[in-house]
């Protein structure tokens, strides 16, 4: 968990800022308050896949991954707009915080079943769910401090104490947080960009406003 986890309980008294935020569940996804991109699609991997044309990534690693990668991965994709992959920050300084109430279990299921014949190593390699985190790194170029929690739900509360930490101990300048969460059919994601800068459109970051946006 690094050095954040040392000083969970450290009271913040410099301002964060919530830069851009994503949801993506019910076949939409809402970036910054707005419907970005809605689809009709009946299935996940359908769904995904609509998704990630509609971004324009063209990024050949995409299929390799499990629906919980894919959706983190579009997530951040969305998240992380032009603007913020121009800026000057030094990549240790980089960090991601997620989390999720299933673990990698949407995967663990699938490489059971796969057991049957032959263990299939591709799925496999996806059975731990920070390996969300791992494929949205290499994308962005993020070095800095990560880590993946389990809560029974979004804990916006955490996310606030634990990413302050971060970033008013200058272990980060900016983080990518939040929650992507698969099992079957459902799926659910809420990221979000927080640095020290405010920015046009900036919200306050703190668990009421993380609430109020992941809800």
């Amino acid at each position: 968990m690094g050095d954040a986890a040392k000083n969970i309980d450290s009271t913040s008294n410099t301002a964060l800022y919530i830069n851009a935020a994503v949801v993506i569940r019910k076949n939409e996804v809402i970036r910054n308050g707005n419907l970005v991109f809605s689809s009709q699609q009946e299935s996940l991997p359908a769904f995904l896949g609509d998704l990630h044309h509609f971004t324009g990534a063209k990024y050949q690693r995409f299929y390799k991954m499990d629906a919980l990668s894919k959706l983190g991965w579009l997530a951040a994709e969305l998240l992380l707009d032009d603007h913020y992959k121009s800026m000057e920050y030094d990549p240790a300084k980089q960090g991601i915080i997620l989390s999720n109430a299933n673990s990698s279990l949407d995967t663990d299921i699938r490489y059971q079943e796969s057991m049957a014949a032959i263990p299939s190593p591709a799925i496999f390699v996806y059975t731990l769910p920070n390996i969300v985190i791992g494929e949205i790194a290499i994308r962005h170029g993020i070095k800095g401090e990560n880590a993946f929690f389990i809560f029974e739900k979004f804990n916006a509360q955490f996310i606030e104490q634990y990413v302050s930490v971060l970033l008013n101990n200058n272990i980060l300048h900016a983080c990518v947080c939040g929650w992507v969460d698969v099992l079957a059919k459902q799926y659910d994601a809420a990221f979000f960009l927080v640095e020290k800068i405010g920015r046009e459109g900036s919200k306050p970051f703190n668990a009421g406003i993380l609430n109020k946006i992941y809800q």
